[in-house]
Formats: structure tokens, sequence, C-alpha cells
């Protein structure tokens, strides 16, 4: 039952905020400017704080050695996922632009604002674990999934000097900073620290407005009838997680991995589709869809999940 509460509490905040940035759009008590001017300001603010201040944070040599097999393991269940998931997407959508915005979807979950939430409320002893467990898709967030799927490549085309062009994101670069001065054990002043955390803060609650602000503008009938986006929910919330679960019964493996593996997959679809893409002046009509009923499902989705891995997995 408290898995089910707390579920259902992260996704009444999610909504509410949502709700708000879509009555505001409606009754234009916001310019029609405020979704780009939202993006940028979380492209190059906010997001880049989150990232900074995860790795600073997270990103240890004490922590990484004490749990290196659950860093390997995170990195390696990532790279399953994007193989899997750049495999099944062509049958999502016939559009390319489409197609990376279910990759990147099925690949990272929201395993930051709800997973964090839920796991430190219902798996508390392994929140730490699951920290560890979600770097490396952190850090694939940065390396590949946002300057790849999601920012547009120049005139339709990705050379090689546009891939790293892409890459020399604000994110990415906040990422590589981060690592640095986490590794390194640099001590940055508790001011600069009080700003990231700030700004970091920000990025979760202003995204859930962008999506909100996004909805208005898109007939919401024309947009929930898009059937591939119910398709993409349905893998990112059950498929994925009870393979996970059926995979951990195959191949025994610690009950921390395998608790953080099983709450990663379980997690709805991400924000970055809807922040990132509309930061470049693109349509984020479907992403917004995407996140709207992923969420929704989610509520009872993640208890399903969680009560079957305790059952039979653990």
């Amino acid at each position: 039952m408290e898995v089910f509460s707390v579920s259902a509490g992260q996704t009444m905040v999610l909504f509410t905020l949502i709700i708000a940035g879509f009555l505001l759009a409606r009754i234009k008590a916001v310019p029609e400017n405020t979704a780009q001017v939202l993006s940028k300001l979380e492209n190059n603010i906010f997001v880049p704080a989150l990232v900074m201040l995860t790795f600073i944070n997270n990103f240890t040599a004490e922590r990484i050695g004490a749990a290196g097999g659950l860093f390997v393991c995170g990195l390696v269940t990532c790279v399953i996922m994007m193989g899997i998931s750049v495999l099944i997407v062509r049958f999502f959508s016939r559009d390319e632009y489409i197609r990376r915005i279910y990759t990147y979807g099925l690949v990272f979950s929201n395993f930051g604002f709800m997973g964090n939430a839920v796991v430190s409320a219902v798996f508390p002893e392994y929140f730490t674990d699951y920290l560890i467990f979600t770097l490396p898709m952190r850090m694939l967030i940065y390396m590949w999934g946002v300057p790849f799927l999601l920012i547009p490549p120049k005139d339709g085309k990705r050379s090689v000097a546009g891939r790293v062009k892409a890459l020399i994101n604000p994110m990415f670069i906040a990422l590589v900073i981060g690592i640095l001065i986490g590794i390194l054990k640099i001590k940055l002043p508790d001011f600069i620290m009080k700003v990231l955390d700030s700004a970091s803060d920000c990025m979760s609650p202003v995204a859930m407005l962008l999506t909100g602000v996004t909805l208005a503008s898109t007939p919401m009938k024309k947009m929930l009838s898009v059937k591939s986006i119910y398709a993409v929910s349905f893998v990112r919330l059950l498929v994925f997680p009870l393979l996970t679960i059926g995979f951990l019964l195959l191949i025994p493996v610690d009950k921390n991995v395998a608790v953080c593996a099983v709450c990663a997959m379980a997690m709805p679809l991400g924000l970055n589709t809807i922040v990132v893409p509309r930061a470049y002046g693109l349509d984020t009509s479907v992403a917004a869809g995407m996140t709207f009923v992923s969420h929704l499902m989610s509520v009872i989705t993640i208890p399903a999940v969680f009560w079957l891995m305790m059952k039979v997995a653990l």
C-alpha cells in the first residue's frame, strides 16, 4: 500500500504542476514564448546544475570503489536497453524524429524525480545503492541520449563535426565538470553548492510546467489518439520491468542489484524529451502525450511491478 501511495503522490505533484502550466497557457496568463523561455532555462541552467551536483556528490572514489559492481551493472543494463530500444522503435513509427523520441523514452526512464522519491520511501535501505546504479544512466543521457537523440542534426544530417558539436552542450560540460570535482575531491565554496542545489531543485517543477504549456498548444484529442504513445508506455512500464524480473529469476544476483534494476526499469518515461527538443523549436506534442500517459499509467504499474518483484524475484 505504501508504494501505491508514494507513486500516486509523486504523480499528483507532477500532474498538479502540469495542469497549472496548462491553465496559465490556456487563459493566456503567460507570454506566447513561455515554452521556449522555460526550455532554454532548463537546458542552460537547471538541468546542468542538477547534473553537476549529482556527480559532485556521488561520483567519488570512495563510493565508486565501494559499489563498483553496482556501477558496472547499471552501465550494462543501460547499454542493453539502448540496443533493444533502437531495434524495436521501428515498429512504433516511421518518422525518424519520433523514433528518436521513443528511443530516448524507452532507454531512459524518470529514474530521477520519480525514482528517487519512490525508492527513498519504499526501499530506503537501498537508496544509496540506487543512486550509484543510476549514475551510468545519467552519464549516457548526456553523452548519447541528449546529443544524438534529442538535439536535432544541422540540415538534417549528422556529420562527424556535427556529432562533436552536439556533444559540447551545457549538460555534457556540467557532467564532465561534476565528475572531475567529485573524483578529485575539489571543495567548492558553500555558496556555489547552494546555488547548484537551488537551481537543480527547479529542474523538475519547471519541466512539468513546460509540459503543461506544451499540452495547451496541442489538441488533446489529436495528441492522445496517437496509438504508439500507449504502446511505448506499455513497453516502458510493463514489458521491460517484467523482462528484468524474468532475467533475475534465471540468473540470481545480489538483492541490492535486483532492487535497483527493477526500480529503474519500472519508472515512467522521462521529461527530457520535452525539455531539450523544445529549446530547439521542435514539435514536442508526442513527447508531452507520452509523458502524460506513462505517468498516469505508472500509478498502477509501479505497485504491481514491485509486488511481483517481492513475490518471485527476492
